[in-house]
């Protein structure tokens, strides 16, 4: 039997961090010693592990000494700096940021599409856009028997997914909004993107722009779907284009995703297919207004499926609403996930 495990948190404090804190009392691996770290700024603060106190240390590349795993969600910068520093010292890295995603020798990775690209990684591991994941979870079991040509996809992504600050700021814009303030009075500092010139209340709103627009007048956030759904199911030739909506929900992000298949699949064949599907709830039954919602997917580690129904102009047509928590398997519990699962593979040192 292995030794048991050491395990790094990065970026501890965080929205996502939080959430791998809480899946890793209850995880399946064999743990040794659990470490958080953080920036100095929050170094020195307390967590709560397994009823334990324990004192977050400041990130330095000596932090992962001993350590067996890494789990990184403390941004781009802090993965590109840090992350190979862990791999030198011996750790494995789920990295949930952008920075590695695209790199051809990094495995991009969703444990129930794609878990033999895992004997590829070469200490790093990266985990997919939350949008990516939730649909590659729904679609995969549909590739597999009927083909995929073509995928388009609209999200209606949650708050949290941009941080527990903008998450504060909805909460103070919904507040404002009660209280008649008006609107030129309201606090918008962060909301669509943080790093782009403008910034718009997202309160009973809608925000067709999460990133920076980029290439053809798509964002960032359109592009990441786009490239790592080709990445993940190892086709360039499949048709992929994305459109992404930040709404005020604070967890839980929504995709309306038509496809085309290659062979011709009734609306009973896909439900019978995601009903079996690892990871996938089938919630589809109209006549009782049975369908995925945000509010109930939140703290569930599960991707809900529902709304399937036939184009009812391309024979090979179908749509599908796909729901997910993006902290959870968006984020915190597929990059945990990944480590389990690379553990029950045997692909620890």
């Amino acid at each position: 039997m292995m030794r048991e495990m050491n395990v790094a948190i990065v970026g501890a404090t965080g929205a996502v961090g939080t959430q791998m804190i809480k899946l890793l009392e209850n995880s399946t691996l064999p743990l040794g010693t659990v470490k958080f770290l953080a920036s100095k700024r929050s170094a020195g603060k307390q967590l709560s592990f397994k009823g334990e106190t324990q004192t977050i240390e400041e990130l330095v590349p000596d932090s992962f000494e001993g350590v067996d795993l890494a789990l990184f969600s403390a941004g781009g910068g802090i993965s590109a700096k840090f992350a190979p520093e862990a791999v030198k010292r011996g750790a494995v890295v789920v990295d949930n940021t952008s920075h590695f995603r695209m790199d051809p020798s990094v495995p991009l990775v969703v444990p129930e599409v794609n878990p033999e690209a895992l004997r590829k990684h070469n200490g790093i591991i990266a985990n997919p856009n939350c949008s990516t994941i939730q649909m590659m979870v729904a679609l995969e079991p549909i590739r597999q028997a009927f083909g995929l040509n073509r995928i388009i996809v609209s999200t209606y992504q949650a708050v949290s997914g941009a941080g527990n600050q903008a998450m504060e700021e909805l909460k103070q814009q919904t507040r404002d909004f009660l209280a008649d303030k008006p609107l030129d009075e309201w606090q918008a500092e962060i909301l669509p993107c943080g790093g782009d010139k403008k910034h718009y209340p997202l309160a009973f709103n809608a925000l067709a722009q999460i990133d920076v627009f980029a290439e053809e007048g798509y964002t960032n956030e359109e592009w990441k779907m786009i490239n790592e759904t080709k990445k993940i199911m190892e086709d360039e030739t499949i048709k992929v284009s994305a459109t992404c909506v930040r709404i005020p929900v604070m967890s839980g992000h929504s995709e309306s995703v038509y496809i085309e298949t290659e062979k011709t699949a009734t609306v009973a064949e896909i439900q019978e297919l995601l009903s079996k599907a690892p990871g996938v709830v089938l919630e589809d039954d109209p006549s009782q207004q049975i369908y995925p919602q945000a509010l109930n997917s939140v703290g569930k580690k599960e991707t809900f499926v529902g709304r399937i129904r036939k184009d009812p102009d391309e024979e090979k047509g179908a749509h599908l609403w796909v729901v997910s928590d993006n902290l959870l398997k968006g984020a915190a519990w597929n990059s945990l996930q990944i480590a389990e699962t690379m553990y029950e593979m045997g692909l620890f040192k």
